[in-house]
This record gives structure tokens, C-alpha cells and sequence, in this order.
């Protein structure tokens, strides 16, 4: 498998650790004391987590620990119970779903979530809704500034669909797409949205080995030319291990280690709650 190189990990003054080329920049997600309850039930509970401009972060633990439910709260499907969500330094209390999509934040999800009836193209042009400059009346009239902006939205999709190599698949329905490609697509469009911080639930979910290694790749290439920040929910720790720099380990809600992925994979409780059931090998 190809080696990554990574970051080293240093402390910052909220005793968060974060990539050294971050230390001394607005880290782009801070969450402090984060919580929700569902019927007194402590679904996340106290959760703490800093992330840099250009991390890629991995959030990790058994089913059901709350790694979904935290991705809910970042991008308010879920209101919190409790705590705080910094996005760029900025408080998220009080913002909708679409509000935070315009701060920064994008996310695919478990179960994709395409507009399946629509091409590929299509599908990455919604994604770029949060870009759209002319007046309502050019589009309605279908004005030069309408155009001028339709051949701009095709030729950014075409270049957003090159990341994957999938622009000769820009006519094709998106629900006729192979799975694997469908999960690219659906990061395209994620993409499309001009975020500061991708979130991907389980972006290798039902990937073979080689469809794997070059998710790996390509979620290296998006940080470096996109200069933004990744976090994902994975279960395949060669792709964990591989590519991410820090490192949330969950377990019934509450965060159990935090860490580079060698504290990780040393850690006793760690091991004993998750690595020991879920293997490198897998």
C-alpha cells in the first residue's frame, strides 16, 4: 500500500493537537463540551475535538458509538444539547443546515444520497448553488449573464468531476453509475459546494481494495489543492491508519483517546473496545 506522508502533531495553546503547518492558524472546527440527549439518553456526551485548516481528521469506534450522531450535530441536522461548535472561530449556535453548507462545511453520507434521476453533471451543479452571482431576473429571461454563468458552472463541474477522471460520465444518470462511482460522485458534489471542511461517513463503505487505495489518494490530492480540512467516519483502519493525522476514537458517546494514528493503535483502551474486533487486515 502507498505511504502517505503526514504532518507532525503539535500542541496548541487549547491543548488540542493539530498539524504543525496549522499551528498558529484559526483551526477550522473546534468543538468544546459538545452534547446531545435523546429521551435522557446521552447519544454524544462531552465532546471535544480541534481540528487544523488542512487536517485530515479520522473518527473512529464501534457501531454505534455516536460518530453519525456527531456529523449531525457539526452540520445541525441535530440541535445540541449542550456545547459549543466553532467553525473558522465562528459560533454555530442558532444556524440551520443551509447556513452552515455556507460557512464552510459539506458531508456525504452512509447511505449516498443522490438525485438519481439526474446526470452527473447535474448532480455537482447543485453543489454549486452556494456560488450562484446573477440577478433572478437574467435567469428568467435566460440573459448573456445567465449564460455567461451556465458555461461557467459546466466547465467548474467538469473540472471537479476530473479529481475522479469521471467527466466522460458527465451525461450519465447518476443512478446508473456503479457503486463505487456513485460514491465519488456524491464527494464531487460535496466539493461543489466550496466547503473548508469535508465530512465523509464512511466514504470506502462496499469499495474494493483497489477502489480503496485510490479514495486514499484522491482524499490526499483534495486537501492539497483544495487546501480544506477532511474528517472521516471509516471502519477500514488500513485507510485510517494510512492517510489520517489525528485521530478521535468514540466509544458510547464519549471520546476514549485522541491521538497520530501509532498512540492510537497502542492504545489499551482503544484496543480493548474497538482494534481488537476490527483488525488492519479489514
Amino acid at each position: 500500500m502507498k505511504t502517505f506522508e503526514k504532518g507532525n502533531m503539535v500542541a496548541v495553546p487549547s491543548n488540542a493537537i493539530v498539524p504543525e503547518r496549522d499551528a498558529g492558524k484559526m483551526p477550522v472546527l473546534e468543538c468544546i463540551h459538545l452534547g446531545i440527549e435523546f429521551g435522557g439518553l446521552k447519544a454524544v456526551d462531552d465532546f471535544n475535538l480541534t481540528v487544523g485548516k488542512t487536517e485530515i481528521a479520522g473518527l473512529i469506534g464501534p457501531n454505534g458509538a455516536g460518530k453519525t450522531t456527531v456529523f449531525n450535530l457539526l452540520t445541525k441536522v441535530y440541535t445540541p444539547t449542550h456545547g459549543t461548535i466553532m467553525l473558522n472561530g465562528q459560533d454555530t449556535t442558532g444556524k440551520s443546515t443551509v447556513q452552515i453548507n455556507k460557512m464552510g462545511v459539506a458531508r456525504t453520507f452512509q447511505n449516498i444520497r443522490l438525485f438519481t434521476d439526474m446526470t452527473v453533471e447535474d448532480n455537482v451543479r447543485v453543489g454549486l448553488h452556494n456560488q450562484v452571482k446573477y440577478p433572478t431576473v437574467s435567469g428568467m429571461l435566460r440573459l448573456p449573464p445567465f449564460w455567461k454563468k451556465e458555461k461557467e458552472f459546466h466547465e467548474r463541474a467538469m473540472d471537479l468531476l476530473g479529481i475522479f477522471g469521471m467527466q466522460d460520465m458527465a451525461n450519465v444518470k447518476a443512478g446508473n453509475l456503479p457503486y463505487g462511482a456513485q460514491r465519488r460522485l456524491e464527494i464531487v458534489r460535496a466539493l461543489a459546494t466550496d466547503p473548508k471542511l469535508l465530512l465523509l461517513d464512511e466514504p470506502a463503505a462496499g469499495m474494493n481494495p483497489n477502489e480503496t487505495a485510490e479514495l486514499m489518494e484522491n482524499i490526499v490530492k483534495i486537501r492539497d489543492e483544495f487546501q480544506i480540512a477532511v474528517m472521516l467516519i471509516e471502519h477500514d483502519m488500513k485507510l485510517v491508519m494510512g492517510i489520517c493525522e489525528g485521530i478521535c476514537v468514540l466509544n458510547f458517546g464519549r471520546v476514549i483517546a485522541k491521538g497520530t494514528a501509532e498512540q492510537i493503535q497502542s492504545n489499551p483502551e482503544v484496543i480493548k473496545a474497538y482494534l481488537g474486533n476490527n483488525s488492519m487486515e479489514g
